[in-house]
């Protein structure tokens, strides 16, 4: 599995509690920037994270702003992203299992780093569980392309 990841300016120190939680833990990942915390925009940041996985050269991504939300929402903008901002081990677990999200945000003004690291390695080992579930996504794409 191959990971994109990026962050706006706020999210740059979780984005790199990540990078090298990644890198230690041996997984494929790619880093879409920031790399520094020099003013950025989240919505720039999500759509260069969220391109990796349209195109299919990342399998999931996780993004980072100051609250996660902002850029939660710059990501389900693009087609065929489900980005879910959690902040707590049940959601992000589910998300994946029913969900099928495969972008997770986070704030790094609003979780820990330990926290944040748990986050990351149950939406990376969590399986979507279909079945009814699948049934629920596949509306949601409909909405997405209902709306193009």
């Amino acid at each position: 599995m191959k990971i994109a990841i990026g962050s706006d300016h706020a999210g740059f120190e979780l984005k790199e509690e990540i990078r090298k939680y990644l890198e230690d833990k041996g997984y494929e990942y790619v880093d879409c920037g920031v790399y520094n915390t020099d003013s950025a925009d989240y919505p720039v940041q999500a759509k260069l994270t969220c391109d990796k996985i349209i195109s299919g050269e990342c399998d999931r991504g996780i993004l980072c702003c100051g609250t996660g939300i902002g850029i939660s929402i710059a990501a389900n903008k693009v087609k065929g992203i489900r980005a879910a901002c959690c902040s707590d081990y049940f959601s992000a677990k589910y998300t994946r299992l029913h969900n099928d999200a495969n972008v997770l945000c986070m704030g790094n003004r609003v979780i820990g780093k330990g926290e944040a690291l748990e986050l990351v390695e149950v939406f990376l080992n969590t399986e979507f569980e279909g079945g009814r579930h699948q049934r629920r996504v596949d509306l949601i794409t409909a909405l997405e392309n209902e709306n193009q």
